[in-house]
């Protein structure tokens, strides 16, 4: 009985492996059911050409080529080149005797990129990508080149206007950063690196980030799009290709991205760029203060009835705030029926009301709520690079 157990069990092994065999190299052999199909199902191999595989109908597939087609041409890229410093020695004829005219410094030279806003050839940049540039080299995506002019900076926005006199120039459409939304999708196009035009795609991670020590005035669109050395002054697009911002700076430990990239509001940019070839400047509201954050500890010392604003720690004597009934102490609650909770949201506020106009500014003076008007001064000039 054990015996034939044994050669039982050694036949259906054998039956079961030459069946697999067959079923691999000769299917054709393989009985078929009625309606014609095999009965045993063979995989593909993997060394053999696969059919396309078709969508299934009404199925939608998820593409920003069009917004990047929309959008790219208008996005070119920067080389700022910037002088050596002359050595002192550089005239002694023993110094180049012995150091020859090589020991001379090669000059600076910047990459970055910018984005073509109007047909006769305004483009936004940053203006840490030309700044102290001696020479601004434009190259646009279809190869042409042309040296820029720059119009203006305004560097506590961080924000270059330049021009080039070039025919034909393709434009971008702007968007609107107020009807920008955490998890809007976007893309991030310039040249990282200078290896040539990229576009990243990502979605807005945060909006309205400040305090970050970069500019002056932040008020700094979030992404999660890959930001690289060189993306700087590109364009940030929507999903349509209109442009929501310009690509300033990124988190990195590394020198790369992690992730975590900051612009410019495109409605900040754009107010700055029309000052700039307006007037040559940028214009805006200043009332004399020196503001500090408000802080629980301070609202438990000072026995506060309210939790947010921004506490005046200094008033400017015959400044705007003064002359309007500020004084030292004072909690600014309000700007013009705009609340400010932080002293980046004090100072953006503040900037965006007109010199010489009058402002409302509310303030909580202990227990006392008060409404002041305020006529507002122009803001001192920073040291800006003028056009030569």
């Amino acid at each position: 009985m054990r015996r034939t157990w044994l050669i039982f069990s050694q036949a259906v092994t054998v039956a079961v492996a030459v069946l697999f065999v067959v079923a691999t190299l000769k299917p054709e052999w393989l009985p078929r059911r009625a309606d014609g199909a095999a009965t045993v199902t063979v995989l593909p191999s993997l060394s053999s050409p696969a059919e396309p595989a078709a969508l299934p109908a009404g199925a939608t597939v998820f593409s920003y080529a069009a917004a990047a087609k929309r959008a790219t041409p208008a996005v070119v890229s920067i080389t700022a080149r910037k002088a050596p410093p002359r050595q002192a020695q550089s005239n002694d004829p023993w110094f180049r005797f012995f150091f020859g005219d090589g020991a001379q410094q090669q000059p600076q030279v910047g990459l970055g990129s910018g984005v073509v806003v109007t047909p006769d050839g305004y483009l936004l940049t940053n203006n840490h990508v030309i700044e102290g540039a001696d020479d601004i080299e434009v190259q646009l995506t279809d190869g042409r080149t042309a040296t820029a002019k720059l119009v203006g900076t305004d560097p506590e926005t961080d924000v270059a206007v330049l021009k080039v006199e070039l025919d034909k120039l393709p434009t971008i459409a702007f968007g609107n950063t107020d009807n920008l939304q955490v998890g809007d999708v976007v893309l991030a196009i310039g040249n990282p690196f200078g290896v040539g035009q990229t576009v990243t795609s990502g979605i807005v991670s945060a909006l309205g980030r400040d305090q970050l020590g970069i500019n002056t005035f932040e008020n700094f669109i979030q992404t999660d799009a890959a930001i690289n050395p060189g993306n700087s002054g590109g364009a940030l697009v929507d999903a349509a290709g209109n442009l929501v911002g310009i690509n300033t700076a990124i988190y990195s430990r590394s020198g790369g991205s992690m992730g975590i990239g900051f612009a410019i509001p495109v409605n900040t940019a754009r107010q700055v760029m029309e000052g700039l070839i307006r007037e040559g400047r940028v214009t805006r509201g200043w009332i004399g203060v020196e503001p500090r954050e408000l802080t629980p500890e301070l609202v438990e010392t000072l026995h506060l009835p309210v939790r947010q604003g921004v506490l005046i720690a200094a008033v400017l004597q015959n400044g705007p705030a003064g002359e309007g009934g500020m004084q030292p102490g004072d909690v600014v609650t309000k700007v013009a029926d705009k609340p400010v909770a932080s002293t980046a949201q004090l100072l953006n506020a503040v900037a965006a009301l007109k010199p010489r106009e009058a402002a409302v500014i509310a303030v909580q003076r202990r227990d006392k709520a008060l409404e002041l008007k305020v006529t507002v001064g122009q803001r001192p000039p920073s040291r800006a690079r003028q056009p030569q």
